[in-house]
């Protein structure tokens, strides 16, 4: 709890990743979370792995000795064979409770206009998972505007605007969001001002928070908590709509 207000970290990650040679322990992260008032985080995979089994294991592992601090998040390379992909999904939920799946087109380049990738959002429709997708920078399969068609397609199933578009798409994620009802955003990475301008657009209810590093934690939350939004409104976004998509 940060000021009277309890957090809800939507966007962390654990492991080991190839791309940056990053490392995060669970460690660290509970640290980082005691530092800075975050009650539960959703971990997730980073995007590119040695072998995305075993950092599913290292996560469900960590939430199962965390499990009132720590939630799962699966991030499955997209151009396994498709009974592969659903296989793992379903062993991420049934072995170790995941509640949400991860697209990173940035580095998981998955055309979400082609009919093609309808198998990833219905594996997350199946286990009744949101689907968080990484936005801005991995133009053009990171823009928010693509994902309208998903979300009609998929009604029923919360797709999340991660980093609400990286700043230069900002305003795609409130246009797909007034869209589509079920159309949430999270604005990790986003100035102030735009958190702002998203939300005279988008109802709290559909707004979420994240830190992605743990370096940005305390940015990302005190962006939040200092802007000028009535009590509610930041109680949805720290914590209410996140709640309500992962209890």
């Amino acid at each position: 709890m940060k000021h009277g207000f309890r957090v809800f970290d939507t966007h962390t990650h654990l492991g080991a990743a190839r791309h940056s040679g990053r490392t995060q322990t669970v460690e660290e992260l509970l640290r980082s979370m005691d530092a800075h008032g975050v009650d539960r985080s959703v971990v997730i995979p980073f995007p590119v792995v040695e072998d995305h089994r075993a950092q599913h294991d290292l996560i469900g592992e960590a939430v199962r000795v965390h499990s009132d601090r720590l939630i799962g998040c699966a991030c499955i390379p997209p151009f396994l064979p498709e009974s592969e992909f659903r296989e793992e999904l379903k062993r991420c939920v049934e072995s170790w409770g995941f509640k949400a799946l991860k697209l990173q087109p940035q580095y998981q380049a998955l055309n979400p206009v082609s009919d093609r990738s309808d198998f990833l959002f219905a594996a997350a429709a199946g286990h009744k998972l949101p689907v968080i997708v990484h936005t801005g920078t991995g133009v053009p399969f990171s823009l928010p505007s693509l994902y309208i068609l998903k979300a009609r397609k998929f009604p029923e199933l919360p797709v999340i605007l991660g980093h609400g578009g990286g700043s230069v798409y900002m305003h795609e994620c409130i246009v797909a969001a007034e869209v589509c009802a079920n159309i949430y955003v999270e604005v990790s990475s986003l100035m102030p001002h735009h958190v702002m301008e998203l939300a005279a657009h988008v109802p709290s209810s559909r707004l979420l928070a994240g830190s992605d590093l743990i370096e940005s934690t305390a940015a990302e939350f005190d962006k939040v908590l200092m802007a000028p939004l009535a009590p509610e409104a930041k109680r949805d976004i720290l914590w209410n709509t996140a709640e309500r998509l992962f209890g």
